[in-house]
């Protein structure tokens, strides 16, 4: 990694760079792993190289399908070539089996399968612990559109019905994720797309079968084998064959 770039924002799971050309950014992913607003923190070795690779493959294939996001290119093994994007201050939760927060906040059992999927709205604001927010106070403070919102329920739902489908061809159930979006400006006009990162860290993912956590729970409830679990949707997925050794750590 160039330690002169510039570095133009770091969150608690990777990092954002000046990109070579206006309108590109470089994204790095670390190995930090954080839960619960970053009150419990780790570093889990090789698991930004993995995250890289998820998030490459599957956002690769969803542009392929026509939704469109600011990925461009994988870099090497921790860096993603990006369109930079004004993001759109929202994360959007997609429900498909009840879990995680839902279940705490409604008292619902975790695992009860959902008559259709749920999508909510969450502001993001670290100091607010990212609350919960209906369309109304999205479009009240201008934080989206109308047409904006329903940009995002469009592409919140395609993502979903593809990536249940790739999921569950390789035994993985999809139980929820979050994914975010922000603008691209042509001349006067913005358009909605794609941003951020999908991965273990930002879906909830269970074997078909067992019923076991392969996602990022494994870390915010003391499951363990965090980076084996994520290595096993990257196996599942049939892209181990570009990063054979980072199970065994020695990946910087």
């Amino acid at each position: 990694m160039n330690t002169k770039r510039k570095k133009l924002y770091e969150g608690k799971a990777k990092i954002l760079y000046e990109g070579p050309e206006p309108g590109t950014l470089i994204q790095y992913f670390k190995d930090d792993a954080t839960a619960f607003n970053a009150q419990k923190k780790a570093t889990l070795e090789g698991k930004g190289v993995i995250n890289n690779r998820i998030s490459e493959f599957i956002m690769s294939r969803l542009n392929g399908i026509g939704v469109t996001n600011h990925f461009i290119k994988r870099l090497n093994l921790r860096e993603q070539l990006i369109r930079e994007v004004e993001i759109i201050p929202l994360e959007v939760v997609c429900r498909n089996i009840v879990a995680g927060s839902l279940a705490t906040r409604l008292g619902q059992e975790e695992g009860t399968p959902l008559p259709r999927s749920i999508i909510e709205f969450y502001y993001k604001k670290d100091e607010l612990n990212d609350p919960m927010v209906t369309e109304e106070h999205i479009t009240a403070f201008n934080w989206a559109t109308t047409q904006e919102l329903d940009d995002i329920l469009a592409m919140t739902v395609r993502v979903n019905d593809y990536l249940c489908g790739m999921f569950g061809a390789v035994g993985i159930t999809l139980v929820d994720f979050k994914i975010e979006f922000g603008r691209v400006w042509e001349n006067d006009f913005a358009r909605v797309i794609l941003a951020d990162e999908i991965s273990p860290d930002s879906c909830r993912l269970w074997d078909s079968t067992t019923g076991e956590k392969l996602d990022k729970d494994r870390f915010r409830r003391d499951l363990g084998d965090v980076i084996e679990s994520y290595t096993e949707v990257a196996r599942r997925l049939g892209i181990m064959k570009d990063m054979p050794t980072v199970i065994q750590g020695g990946l910087h």
